[in-house]
């Protein structure tokens, strides 16, 4: 049987389809979390700067460091991605390899046009 989580199906025996039950960033799950909760907080940050009316220069440089916050985050989960799932996928070959570099070249893509 498959369930869902956020969006993705995964298998009754928790496998998420990358050959065991574990994602690539789940040894860094709470770094990415605490980094997480930092950039939600820069986003409660910019709208109570917009809220005061403060400068939008201010504003700017504030969306801009948000922005690369958010980036850093996204390179280090392609990373953990390539590093982990992608290699694993690409061990075992067949279709599954094909799959998981596609996957990983249009997340790439997504990155580069972000």
């Amino acid at each position: 049987m498959i369930k869902w989580r956020i969006g993705r199906p995964v298998e009754e025996d928790g496998m998420n389809g990358n050959g065991n039950g574990q994602h690539g960033y789940i040894h860094n799950k709470d770094d990415y979390l605490k980094r997480l909760r930092r950039i939600e907080g820069q986003a409660r940050g910019l709208q109570r700067m917009v809220e005061e009316e403060k400068y939008c220069i201010d504003i700017l440089t504030q969306v801009s460091a948000m922005t690369k916050a958010l980036q850093s985050v996204a390179l280090g989960l392609l990373q953990e991605h390539l590093s982990h799932c992608v290699v694993r996928a690409a061990a075992a070959g067949g279709s599954e390899a094909d799959a998981k570099v596609k996957e990983a070249s249009e997340a790439i893509a997504r990155l580069v046009r972000a």
